[in-house]
């Protein structure tokens, strides 16, 4: 979930980068932005792994993705990443300590009588 929200938050930011770049084109008459077939290797380059991230992050955030509906993609995918966080990450202590402990030894077993 981390994972797959740090490459949402990377992908906005980029998306925001190419705004700010468009508008400085605009405002300049210059080129800003890096050659279209560079720009076009780079988002090829994302391939499985990413594809695997993402895909898994939609299925562990299913349950929360509904909570939300907003026009900030920020919010939502931000809301049910916390939500998954905290929910998960509560069960995973809850199940971590419901594992039983290793008995302790009070002496050397050698001496046990």
């Amino acid at each position: 979930m981390v994972l797959g929200f740090a490459m949402f938050a990377i992908d906005e930011t980029d998306a925001g980068s190419k705004h700010q770049q468009a508008k400085l084109e605009r405002e300049l008459g210059t080129t800003v932005a890096p050659d279209p077939r560079l720009e076009a290797a780079r988002e090829r380059g994302h391939g499985a792994v990413r594809e695997a991230i993402d895909d898994a992050n939609d299925v562990l955030l299913r349950p929360f993705a509904d909570l939300v509906d907003s026009d900030n993609s920020w919010v939502n995918h931000g809301i049910p990443a916390l939500l998954g966080l905290l929910i998960y990450g509560f069960g995973v202590g809850m199940l971590a300590n419901m594992l039983p402990e290793q008995r302790k030894h009070a002496g050397d077993w050698r001496t046990a009588g």
